[in-house]
């Protein structure tokens, strides 16, 4: 049994890890977040030492790792807003422990090298988590995509709309400077997906940016990519009632199209398996994708209209 403990326990994700500690057989024994609304935690544990302070946090970790090895801590989780992810990263690190951090691991691809510099002084590791390259169908196309002779470049549209209400502008998730905005902070997963999938990138195009949504257009090593995200529910191809289904996530590869809509929220538990088993994901693998999403917050809006993705038209028409 692994001992961890948690900054940011009353976020959005945190129960996903919550969970995964718990199915995964190991113990929460500590937890941090400003927000002391955090009565979720009785569902796991009724021991686990709660601070609404970090620096008491940071004290109590380095208090448990100076005593009986059997009470430090293994791993640190960090569900904490995009802008702290490098700064916690470090805290976990240095209080010896391995880190496991929610996307994206720094919005800024230039804080991951000084992360990597402090793994190799500490001698632990910052796993990340990319649950994508573990979803079952995604697995099977990229076993056909790289077992075929196809020399072109495959057609893809990707898109994917999730529902946010006013509260998620108003929050630092609409920041861009602390979220990456929507290209990183809902996007990360399926620009690392793409490239898992297709390869490196060849030429980025931005056709559309604004609070809700963004559009455009990558060419990758195997395939010419129109995109397309927004967190508005007049997107989605279904009426939508608050309570009830708000995701869509679609990949259209050739004309043939999976749609993961579903078992996406269901991976980290299996994310965290395979960390526990020394396969988790780490800085390099996060890299490309970080690159990415920064390259395209900082690309000029453009119009190419013969590669809009379809729902880009029909915001235009």
């Amino acid at each position: 049994m692994k001992n961890f403990a948690l900054i940011g326990a009353a976020g959005y994700i945190a129960p996903r890890h919550l969970r995964a500690i718990r199915d995964t057989g190991n113990r929460l024994v500590a937890a941090t977040d400003p927000h002391d609304s955090v009565g979720i935690l009785d569902q796991f544990a009724f021991d686990t030492r709660f601070f609404t302070e970090i620096e008491r946090f940071d004290r109590h970790l380095e208090k448990l790792r100076r005593g009986p090895v059997a009470d430090s801590v293994d791993y640190v989780s960090i569900c904490s807003p995009n802008y702290l992810h490098d700064a916690h990263c470090r805290l976990g690190l240095r209080v010896g422990a391995d880190v496991i951090c929610e996307k994206p691991l720094v919005i800024n691809p230039w804080n991951l090298d000084p992360l990597q510099d402090l793994e190799q002084e500490t001698g632990h590791k910052i796993n990340t988590v990319l649950q994508l390259r573990l979803l079952p169908s995604l697995i099977e196309l990229r076993n056909k995509i790289q077992s075929n002779n196809f020399n072109g470049l495959h057609d893809v549209l990707l898109t994917y709309i999730t529902s946010r209400g006013s509260w998620y502008h108003s929050s630092w998730k609409g920041e861009q400077e602390k979220s990456g905005g929507v290209a990183t902070n809902i996007g990360i997963h399926f620009f690392d997906l793409l490239q898992w999938l297709f390869g490196m990138v060849a030429d980025v195009k931005l056709f559309h940016n604004d609070p809700k949504r963004m559009s455009g257009y990558i060419e990758l090593e195997k395939a010419k990519v129109r995109w397309y995200l927004s967190v508005d529910a007049t997107d989605l191809p279904f009426n939508s009632l608050p309570g009830t289904k708000s995701t869509f996530r679609s990949i259209t590869v050739d004309g043939e199209e999976i749609e993961f809509s579903s078992g996406f929220t269901d991976l980290h538990t299996e994310v965290y398996r395979q960390i526990l088993e020394g396969n988790g994901f780490g800085i390099d693998d996060s890299r490309p994708s970080i690159q990415l999403t920064h390259r395209i917050r900082t690309t000029p809006v453009s119009a190419f209209p013969e590669l809009f993705h379809p729902n880009l038209k029909k915001l235009f028409n």
